[in-house]
């Protein structure tokens, strides 16, 4: 990367996934001239540490991007519809880590490990994929490109830190309530703006965002919608169920595969996968090894294991895919794409 610095902005700087930036900016050493720290009104005024220096968090309006030329957004949609066009009017390149602009067909939908090249198609906006689609993508990437693709069935066990800070607060108020006998009712879980909430810890939520008029909820039409778009296959079949656990952070899926391809062995798939770029190979039943989301915590990669053929059909494999959802999930994809923006001389 060259010693040339840039100067970045950091939308939602004092939330979960704006603090992930911040660390995973400083840990890559990203060339950094000049750093803006943004939020909403309510958070403006922290002081946030970075590199030894003392930053104080500015409200974010339309003029705080004047001379930007990197702008990581992690606000909520709603900011990100609101201010990303002016970053651009103004010249900044935007990584938006919200739902707004995903689908949109003149933005690029990037995960750097498969479709880096997108990002020359960018016209300012750029989006960062849903967490738990980022993931599995990554780990299938490599499998379409060399056996070809065409059926994606996937579970979800996502962490609790992937609603946000109060979703974090509300499992551990939960659990130690409970474990007292104490009453505790839900207020976050599984949407905060829908009508019933429910308790996650010690428990299960098959909900996560809301329910769509054809059953599925949100979060598995984000998955579905967006691994098509990522991969550039519209006709490829993707079903999802995505389920909350009381896990703090670490998102688990067990994804059902069908390969274009009949012959493909287990130890091909495993060969494949580690030797990819952003996976890790855990497995080894023998030995009991296989990836979990405590193990995978501040961690910027995707673990992969538990791969095997499918009993009833030659092109089936199966496989669990484990990664930290504020890493490669928002915070650390967010930055490798800077980080390709800089490399592919972009800004």
């Amino acid at each position: 990367m060259e010693a040339k610095g840039y100067h970045v902005a950091v939308v939602g700087a004092t939330g979960a996934v704006g603090q992930q930036m911040l660390q995973t900016l400083e840990k890559r050493n990203f060339p950094i001239s000049k750093l803006t720290l943004l939020s909403s009104e309510r958070s403006a005024g922290t002081k946030i540490t970075f590199r030894n220096e003392e930053y104080i968090v500015q409200a974010a309006t339309p003029n705080s991007f004047e001379g930007v030329q990197i702008a990581l957004f992690s606000a909520g949609g709603s900011v990100s519809k609101q201010l990303a066009p002016e970053a651009v009017k103004r010249g900044a390149i935007v990584v938006d880590n919200t739902s707004a602009y995903r689908m949109d067909e003149n933005v690029p939908l990037v995960v750097p490990e498969v479709n880096e090249e997108e990002l020359r198609n960018h016209n300012g906006i750029i989006a960062n994929p849903n967490c738990s689609t980022i993931q599995m993508v990554v780990a299938l990437e490599p499998l379409r490109k060399q056996y070809g693709l065409n059926k994606v069935i996937v579970s979800t066990y996502q962490a609790v830190s992937g609603a946000g800070a109060a979703a974090i607060n509300e499992l551990k108020q939960q659990a130690q309530a409970i474990l007292n006998g104490e009453e505790y009712t839900p207020e976050i879980l599984p949407v905060k703006g829908d009508e019933k909430h429910y308790q996650i810890a010690f428990n299960a939520i098959p909900q996560i965002d809301k329910f769509q008029d054809n059953g599925f909820t949100f979060e598995e039409m984000k998955m579905i919608n967006e691994t098509k778009k990522i991969m550039s296959m519209p006709k490829l079949q993707v079903a999802a169920t995505c389920v909350r656990l009381p896990v703090e952070t670490g998102h688990s899926e067990s994804v059902y595969v069908e390969l274009d391809q009949n012959d493909v062995s287990v130890d091909q798939v495993k060969e494949l996968l580690r030797d990819s770029d952003g996976v890790t190979l855990q497995d080894d039943p023998s030995q009991q090894i296989y990836p979990m989301p405590a193990h995978c915590v501040g961690k910027n990669d995707v673990f992969v294991g538990r791969i095997r053929k499918d009993l009833d059909r030659e092109n089936g494999f199966h496989m669990w895919i484990v990664s930290d959802n504020l890493l490669k999930g928002a915070a650390w994809n967010s930055v490798q794409i800077a980080e390709s923006l800089v490399k592919l001389q972009l800004v």
